[in-house]
């Protein structure tokens, strides 16, 4: 028997996996009391937001990709809102900026999350606003057990928070790890969008809490604060948006349908990097030889710097899908891929940004370690598969708004400030953002949802796993426990947009003799802690089973089942 870290979960009435065992236990309750995998999901997310504070909050984002049994198809929620009507590259230029700032109200976009979870709880639920909102206002008002991430990010970042007073008042001093942790101010928030929706209509209320939030208190206080703080945000901005649902990008690969959102995300990446190693006998050289991380990374920086040169917001450029994703395209392109490493970015066409000036790192900017974001997984009984990758409104990357208890997001720092670029910043445009939720089909019925955070390595460390399964038949737990590597060798997402030509970021776990082999063929190799890279979690059906996995690094996400 192979070791695993834990046990692939297996059972027949419903599993949820998540980046924090609080949020999955959350998750299975709402199971328990009947309801379905959308009703768990939205309770899960609402509980990641309190209970994973520096990883998102309400003020960020949400994509999530999913089958419904009842409508027989797979979906895509874009909760990933858009840019201020009043952000323009000519305004961020007049305020001497070459690059949108990595933190405070210049970042921020419309925050998406809490009309995604409505959504899906509208068309897709069946239980009460009060029912999945009750475990966030539990823990937001009776408290959490502290996870260690949140005081390390809140001491690395102390310097910005006293600048916040908000901020300074609800995370200074940080608390220690393992102790009780409250926030009353975002437990009011959500009790007070429940007392101004209340109506006996279950859709009607749902509606009425979209109206609370984009229109009402939190809208009217997001409009007071932005101008306040000198943010462009502004309360026409949500009431002007809405989530959408829309159709996923699909590939076909060994036999499976992986779906992914369009290219106002770069989930397209994953189904490129397909596109390409579908050339090659992975199995030939084994998982974790040279041979395959060599070719999975080369194949990556191809695919990588395809999102650079064409992916952004479809309402605004045209992206050429049909053709990155043509057998005609990668037969071409899986030329370039040789013994060495390449250096330079060599997308298929289109236009790269222009290389500017190196900025300085700055506290609280991007996604401050690797793996950060929240990523949850749940199927149930009634044959709902559902996964989703929410992020944004970290605590260290904008100011806490005071009457709300928590930040707005930062996620506009992904636009670049460089006209005529697929992501250029326009107003009302969605910024192509990394969060990356994934979804197979097998047969045409739902076969697995997985994920992890982790920004512009999401689709990377997913690849890793997603191949470790399919390819070298791993169970889930297995293929999460295998060792993963990424690249840096393409522009990063997020303030400053650094990058580190040739690297490959590599868990110790592998054999030292192939890490010298990738030494030699070029790549600059880092050799990182031995459980240090990947968030992943996955949950799905198969053959009258459900079954489920999560990721043992950072000790703290599970999954859950029965």
């Amino acid at each position: 028997m192979t070791f695993t870290t834990r046990p692939e979960l297996r059972g027949t009435f419903g599993m949820v996996a998540s980046t924090h065992w609080l949020a999955s236990a959350a998750g299975m309750a709402i199971l328990e009391r009947g309801g379905n995998a959308f009703d768990a999901a939205v309770a899960t997310g609402l509980t990641l937001q309190v209970v994973e504070p520096h990883l998102n909050g309400p003020g960020g984002d949400l994509p999530a990709v999913f089958w419904s049994a009842e409508r027989g198809e797979p979906l895509v929620l874009c909760a990933q809102g858009v840019s201020p009507g009043a952000a323009t590259i000519e305004r961020y230029r007049s305020l001497g900026h070459d690059l949108v700032p990595g933190t405070g109200l210049l970042a921020a976009c419309v925050p998406g999350a809490f009309d995604g979870w409505m959504l899906l709880l509208r068309e897709f639920g069946t239980l009460t606003l009060a029912d999945v909102l009750e475990f966030a206002i539990g823990y937001a008002e009776n408290g959490y057990p502290v996870i260690p991430g949140i005081p390390r990010t809140i001491e690395a970042a102390a310097g910005l928070l006293r600048d916040w007073p908000a901020s300074a008042e609800l995370y200074l001093p940080a608390p220690e790890a393992g102790t009780l942790f409250r926030n009353p101010s975002l437990g009011a928030t959500y009790r007070r969008i429940l007392q101004q929706a209340r109506t006996p209509d279950r859709e009607d209320e749902i509606e009425r809490a979209r109206e609370v939030f984009y229109r009402g208190f939190v809208a009217e206080a997001i409009d007071r604060f932005s101008a306040a703080e000198g943010g462009l945000l502004t309360g026409d901005d949500l009431a002007g948006w809405r989530a959408t649902l829309e159709a996923p990008v699909t590939y076909e690969y060994e036999g499976l349908t992986v779906c992914k959102t369009g290219p106002w995300g770069q989930g397209p990446v994953f189904l490129q990097q397909l596109a390409l190693l579908r050339g090659f006998d992975l199995r030939s050289w084994g998982l974790g030889g040279a041979d395959f991380v060599h070719t999975v990374v080369e194949c990556a920086k191809l695919a990588f710097a395809d999102r650079e040169a064409f992916y952004g917001d479809p309402v605004f450029v045209d992206v050429p899908l049909e053709q990155l994703l043509s057998r005609e395209y990668n037969d071409e392109r899986r030329r370039l891929v040789g013994s060495e490493a390449a250096d330079g970015l060599r997308p298929g066409g289109g236009r790269l940004p222009s290389r500017i000036p190196e900025a300085p790192v700055t506290v609280g900017t991007g996604e401050p370690t690797r793996g950060d974001t929240v990523h949850l997984d749940v199927a149930d009984r009634f044959g709902n598969v559902f996964s989703a990758t929410p992020s944004g409104g970290w605590l260290q990357s904008s100011p806490v708004i005071p009457e709300l208890g928590w930040p707005l997001g930062s996620r506009a720092q992904m636009f670049w400030l460089e006209p005529g670029l697929p992501s250029s910043l326009e107003p009302r445009k969605r910024p192509r953002t990394t969060l990356s939720p994934s979804l197979a089909l097998r047969g045409g019925d739902p076969y697995l949802a997985f994920g992890t955070p982790g920004g512009d390595q999401q689709d990377q460390w997913s690849l890793v796993f997603f191949l470790a399964h399919t390819v070298f038949e791993l169970d889930l737990q297995a293929a999460i426990d295998t060792a993963s590597f990424h690249t840096d060798h393409f522009p990063s997402s997020f303030y400053p947009r650094q990058i580190l030509p040739r690297s490959l970021s590599i868990e110790a776990r592998f054999d030292p003799l192939v890490v010298a082999e990738l030494r030699e063929r070029g790549h600059e190799v880092e050799v990182t802690d031995d459980w240090s890279l990947g968030r992943v979690s996955a949950a799905g059906r198969e053959d009258g089973l459900l079954k489920a996995a999560a990721n043992p690094r950072g000790m703290q996400g599970y999954a859950v089942g029965r």
